[in-house]
């Protein structure tokens, strides 16, 4: 994992109340660990050997590169429930939104991708406006600043927080949690089937906590003590 020190960044992009980015705000994250990789094929499949827990969907499918033929890919096919049961497994968590957003950002202000303004598929893991062939070995590209590995691309994350298209109007300034209600999960960070768009630090989606994805998986983080 690596240690994310606190501090202060701006979240979304742009003013408007027409996005669910929106409005730009200011918020203060405390010191945090986040994994360095998306959780891969090969540890989660070594959780499900050790829990008795259900293998993901897909598995076995080399379109999918899911299962232990491709152990160093993230793994896909896995509900929010099921990340998150894997999560506690390990004694961590998944990252809050915020965390997640300023950790991707590698300390670059008003940048929209990982580590820089301009899209650079050989840093992000995707084709430039193309949708990829499927996801890559975890760590094939080079990481942002912060040293964090596919922030952009690759496989979706699933996040902690409830979502809600107009939560960042009324969002906490120190390490916001997401609303209390919501449907849904927030998923960050786009895929290797995403076009660049999704793939942009600000960019939000969300999932029922029950679906299961070809191009869905996630990374866990922990507490600073």
């Amino acid at each position: 994992m690596v240690l994310i020190q606190s501090g202060i960044f701006i979240m979304g992009k742009g003013f408007s109340k027409d996005t669910d980015f929106s409005p730009q705000h200011q918020v203060k994250i405390s010191s945090f660990y986040i994994d360095r990789f998306e959780v891969t094929n090969k540890e989660y499949f070594d959780f499900c050997r050790s829990t008795g827990h259900s293998l993901p969907e897909f598995r076995n499918l080399s379109d999918f590169r899911n299962g232990l033929k491709y152990p160093d890919h993230p793994v896909v096919g896995i509900n929010w429930n099921d990340a998150n049961e894997y999560s506690k497994w390990t004694g961590k968590r998944f990252p809050t939104e915020a965390e997640w957003e300023y950790a991707a950002r590698g300390g670059k202000a008003e940048k929209d991708f990982p580590d820089g303004s301009l899209f650079d598929s050989k840093k992000e893991g995707i084709n430039c406006g193309q949708i990829a062939k499927g996801t890559q070995k975890v760590g094939s590209y080079p990481p942002n600043s912060f040293g964090l590995y596919d922030m952009a691309g690759n496989v979706w994350e699933w996040i902690a927080d409830k979502y809600d298209s107009n939560y960042y109007q009324r969002s906490q300034s120190l390490n916001p949690t997401g609303p209390q209600e919501g449907r849904f999960r927030v998923i960050r960070g786009g895929s290797w089937h995403s076009g660049v768009y999704c793939t942009q630090v600000h960019y939000r989606n969300a999932l029922p906590v029950n679906w299961v994805d070809f191009a869905v998986g996630f990374r866990c983080a922990k507490d600073y003590e």
